[in-house]
Order: structure tokens, then sequence, then C-alpha cells
């Protein structure tokens, strides 16, 4: 204990101390690499656990995937000889030589190689037009949007697929519902001769079966006019550009009509005009009026080409229909909220093979007589149909998160229900189910592996496909092949959890503090 002495002045202090205070130890240390360990892995014996336990998890996956991937594989050699462990001298891990030599099948399936060109020319168009959709600071959104999200899938069709165009849209239309007429006509009258051969039932059969025909000869008379329009078309010189020039005019009259005529139509005139010749000049560059560039099959095509095109046009697709068939389960017509939730509970009930199954396979079969559908564009419609009904449980999810008030104050301020929506209410609906959206696009991007069933070689099909070459059978060929995919598709789904994390920093910025 220190020495003190006491003093009977009062004005002195009472306690002297002679000696000094000893030191404290010094603190410890929270920044740099060791206060990292010892205050985020080795604070509590919890934690200690915890990453010794990850630790021993990492040792025993990391570094054997590093030696397979990188330390023990095989960079260099012409055939599976390359990739042997008595040829390379010691355990072989990947057989990169064998990535190398199916690279361009797992990029286009058996895409034909001279015609590849517009696979590559189709790839640089999407990342011309996606990339300036992706910085949030360059200018011209708008016509961005309307180049990559309508006019590049129809120049994106046509180059891949190739052929022409034999009639445009007053030509497909009339086909297509005189087509279906006369299906629905034949129908009823296969129902009136069923009719004929039954006893009990008969005469009922047969009156249901005449109405049938009496309506579709009813309908037929309605479609004269266009069928009329069709026919004159088709007896010009130059069919697809007099097609052209009618399906032109009476979609621009009729723009022009429904939005005021001559008082306040003029605007949606000229823009409908400048659209259908921004048509002509894309008709008129890529030959489709003279049959186009070579047709390749879509059998043919696989790869990463299938998976971004299945992956791309499902999410694309898939969004509209979410929203609206979320806006369809709010609604308060019992029609239509009865039809969203019916569809939705459907599309949700059943498994994504079954629905590619039915549409590669039993779609043709209600369709009407004489009209096609290629079979990818089967499957793209399934999975789109697919895919909106879980998009619009996400959106309807992030609707239920806006508070009443937001549409009673637009209500108040006389907007309509539509720009209530479009301008309030389902900008912070998607604002809030940003990560659902990303999860379910990550989700669909991996599901089109499933395509490979019906007969679609994907990415992953036409691994599979490559397999079955003798040239390259190797111990580690298998593991090479699933690795290299893996690598491919955590890129991709990599990058789009990135950029949605990106985005949801730069909407929710007002909220921080």
């Amino acid at each position: 204990m220190s020495d003190l002495a006491a003093s009977t002045d009062l004005a002195a202090p009472v306690f002297v101390r002679r000696e000094l205070v000893p030191e404290r130890a010094a603190p410890v240390k929270t920044t740099g690499f060791v206060g990292f360990l010892r205050t985020r892995l080795f604070n509590s014996p919890t934690n200690i656990l915890i990453t010794i336990a990850s630790a021993l998890l990492l040792w025993f996956t990391v570094i054997p995937s590093v030696k397979f991937l990188l330390i023990d594989a095989v960079w260099s050699g012409k055939d599976r000889t390359a990739c042997l462990a008595e040829n390379a001298g010691h355990a072989v891990g990947a057989c990169w030589p064998y990535i190398q030599a199916k690279f361009t099948q797992f990029i286009y399936g058996f895409y034909p190689e001279q015609e590849r060109w517009r696979v590559n020319l189709t790839f640089i168009m999407a990342a011309i037009l996606l990339l300036p959709l992706l910085v949030p600071r360059l200018p011209a959104k708008g016509l961005n949007a309307g180049l990559f999200f309508v006019a590049f899938p129809i120049v994106a069709y046509f180059l891949l697929h190739g052929g022409g165009i034999k009639g445009f849209g007053v030509t497909w239309t009339a086909d297509f519902l005189s087509g279906f007429v006369s299906s629905i006509g034949d129908a009823g009258h296969k129902l009136a001769e069923l009719g004929a051969a039954k006893t009990v039932v008969g005469p009922l059969l047969v009156l249901l079966g005449k109405f049938i025909v009496f309506l579709s000869t009813v309908v037929s008379f309605v479609l004269w006019p266009l069928t009329w329009l069709r026919d004159q078309v088709q007896a010009a010189g130059n069919p697809v550009w007099a097609d052209f020039a009618a399906t032109a005019a009476v979609i621009s009259i009729a723009l022009f009509v429904l939005n005021g005529g001559f008082r306040t139509g003029w605007r949606a005139l000229i823009v409908s005009l400048a659209i259908f010749a921004g048509i002509g000049i894309v008709i008129a560059v890529m030959g489709l009026d003279r049959g186009g560039l070579p047709v390749v099959d879509t059998r043919l095509w696989g790869g990463l080409l299938v998976t971004l095109v299945v992956s791309v046009t499902g999410i694309v697709a898939s969004m509209p229909i979410g929203i609206a068939l979320a806006l369809g389960r709010r609604s308060t017509i019992p029609l239509i909220r009865t039809f969203s939730v019916a569809f939705i509970e459907f599309w949700r009930g059943v498994p994504l093979i079954t629905v590619l199954f039915f549409a590669t396979y039993m779609l043709p079969l209600f369709l009407p007589a004489g009209f096609t559908v290629d079979g990818l564009v089967r499957a793209l419609i399934g999975i789109a149909l697919f895919a909106g009904a879980y998009q619009a449980e996400v959106i309807r999810g992030g609707l239920q998160a806006i508070p009443r008030g937001q549409g009673e104050a637009a209500s108040a301020l006389g907007l309509s229900y539509w720009k209530t929506t479009g301008l309030i209410v389902m900008p912070q609906a998607l604002r809030h189910v940003i990560p659902g959206l990303v999860n379910s696009f990550i989700a669909l991007f991996k599901d089109t592996s499933l395509v490979s069933i019906v007969a679609l070689f994907d990415l992953l099909g036409s691994l599979r496909a490559s397999f079955a070459d003798p040239n390259w059978a190797t111990p580690t060929t298998l593991f090479t092949g699933f690795a290299f995919t893996g690598i491919v598709y955590f890129v991709f789904c990599f990058g789009m959890s990135r950029y949605s994390l990106f985005v949801e920093r730069r909407l929710n910025a007002h909220r921080r503090n």
C-alpha cells in the first residue's frame, strides 16, 4: 500500500502519493488480420468450434477441387491419350483438352459451322443493346428497351432460324382465324355425325353439332372482309410488300382513330408509320422478301445458344404474364379473379417436365388444321406460362406490402386505376420484391436444362452428347465436363445476383440515414 502522510493544516492535501500508478495492460487489438481473427472467429467457444469445422470443410472440398481443376489438370493434348495417367506421369485431374475440342459444340450445338457467324452476330447485338440498359446513367432508356425487347427478338429469330416471310399481319391473321373457324365447323359436322349414330342422346348431339356449324358459318361471314383483303394481297405482284403496306395502313388508321382522329391522333399515326418504316428497312436489308438466310432447323440448335434463348425468353415473357396475373388475382371482378387464381394454381401444381411434354407433344393437337408451331417455340410458350405463374405470386407479395393509402391518395388526385397502378403502386411493389424476382430468374435459368428431355440440346444436353465420343473417353472426362458447365452456370447466376444487389441498393438509397 502507498505511503500516505497526514497533515493538520486544513489547506494542505490530505493524501500525497509517493509511488507511480502501475501501468495498465495494452488494449486488445481489434483491427487488421489478427483483430479479425480475435473478434470474429475466436471470440467465444461456439465460434471457435464453428471456425474449426468450417476450416475442415474447406480443406476437404476446396483444396481437392483446386487440385483437380488446376494442379493435376492436363492442359494440352489432341486426344484421350493425353489425359491418361500412364502418359501424363501423375494422377490426372481435369482434362481441359477435351473442353477445347468440344467448346464449339458447347456453344453452338450442331449449328452448321459455315452459318455460326449468325449466332455470333446475335450475341454481339444482344450485348450492345443490353449493356446500356444495365448502366443507369446512360440516356434513351425507352428507345433502348424498345429495341431490345421488341425489335431484337424478331431480328434474332430471322438471323438464327433463317428463311423469309411469305405474309405479314393481314395474311397471318386471316389464315389463323379462318383455319380456326373451319376447324370448329369440322368439329360440328363430326359431332352431328356421331349423334346420328346414337339412339339415346343422338338428337341432342345432332342439334348441338348443327348449332356449332351455324355459328362457324356466321363467324366466317364476319371474317369475309379480312379474307377478301388477304386474297387481294396474295394476288398482287409482290405479296410480301402488298401485305406489309395493307397491315401498316390498317394498324396506323386504327391507332389514328382510337387516339382522337384529326384532333389528337397525329402523334400516334406518325409513331406507327415510323415503326413500320423501320420494319420495312429490316425486311429489305435482310432480304426477307426474297427468302432470307438459309434455314437452320431448331433441332440443330444446342449448347449455350439454346440455354440463353430459353432462359432469356422465359424471363422476359414471364414478367408481363406475372404482373397481369397478380393484378387479376387482386381484381374486384369475380370472373377475372377466379380465372387468375385457377391459372396460377394449375401451373404451380404441375411439374415443369409435364409442361414441356404437354407443350411439345399435345399442344399440336389443339391447334387449327394446317397451323404448326416449331418445337422450340412450343417449349418457350410452356416455360413462359409456367414461370409467369410463379412470378405472379412474388409480385402479389409486393403489391400487398403497399399501404392502401397510396391508392387512396392517387384516387383523390383524380388518377385512374391504370395510372395509379403503373405510376405509383407497381414501381414500389417491384422494388420490394427484387430479391424474390431475381431468385426466380436464377431458378429458371438453371431449370432450362430440363428441355433436353424433349429433344432440345441445351448446354447440359450438348455436354451429355459429347460423352459419346470415344476419342475423349477417359476416367476424368465426365467430371471435367460437369465442372466446366457448373462454372458457366455459376458465372451467369452470380452475375444476376450481384447486379440485383446493385439495383436494390440504388433504389433503396433514399432510406439510408
